[in-house]
Parts: C-alpha cells; structure tokens; sequence
C-alpha cells in the first residue's frame, strides 16, 4: 500500500520487520513484491484512467513537476521512481505516458529492491 495513494512507510515496516527478528531474505521479498505490486497498480492507474489521472496529478506540485519530468525525459524518469516522495508519482506518469510495461517494471522494481537492500545495510 505504501506507494500507491495511501499514506504508508513500506521503509517503517520493513525496519520494524527486521527489528523483530524477521530474517533479511523473508523481508526484503515481501517488502520487495509489496511495493513492485504497488507501483504496477499506479502504472496501471495512470494508463488506464489517463484523464483523471492527469488532472489529479496536476492539481498537486509534485504531481505536476513529474509530469513536467516525464515528458521531458521519458525513461529516464524510471531512474528517480525509488524516491521518496517524487518516486510515486513518477510510477502513475510512466503509465499516463504509455511507457512501455516491461522496462516500467524492470527498472522500477529493480530500484525498489535495491532501496530495500541498502536499508538492510544501513539497519
């Protein structure tokens, strides 16, 4: 749920996973598949409901800066999707841009597993 729409930290949770002894290898796959089935949602969310999901987009300063981003840079803007805060949004303008689904989801869930594995060693 963390990055799709809903106010969530996949980070908290993956901390208070390890934090409680959960072994490194069983949470960064379930944080991991969480947050890549999340950012298809939001791919798909923007691909499918292109309209409203400009216009929402556009109502908000980060949605719009991405926006802005991803007609500038296309693909590229794949490679800032692991961020905080901008990240999200980025994954809702690659499908509003028709970017194509399978190196969305390389790019995207490779960044998002390695987001993971540099908290494993920074915890």
């Amino acid at each position: 749920m963390a990055a799709t729409i809903f106010p969530f930290s996949s980070e908290v949770a993956f901390v208070a996973a390890l934090a409680n002894d959960m072994p490194i290898l069983n949470a960064m796959i379930f944080a991991s598949s969480g947050n890549i089935l999340a950012i298809i949602v939001n791919y798909w969310l923007g691909y499918w409901l292109y309209e409203k999901t400009k216009t929402k987009l556009e109502l908000s300063k980060t949605g719009t800066r991405s926006l802005e981003y991803g007609h500038k840079y296309g693909y590229f803007i794949l490679l800032f999707t692991w961020l905080p805060v901008i990240g999200d949004p980025l994954t809702l303008v690659a499908g509003v841009l028709r970017l194509k689904f399978v190196w969305f989801v390389i790019v995207a869930g490779s960044l998002r597993i390695a987001r993971y594995y540099f908290l494993t060693l920074v915890v």
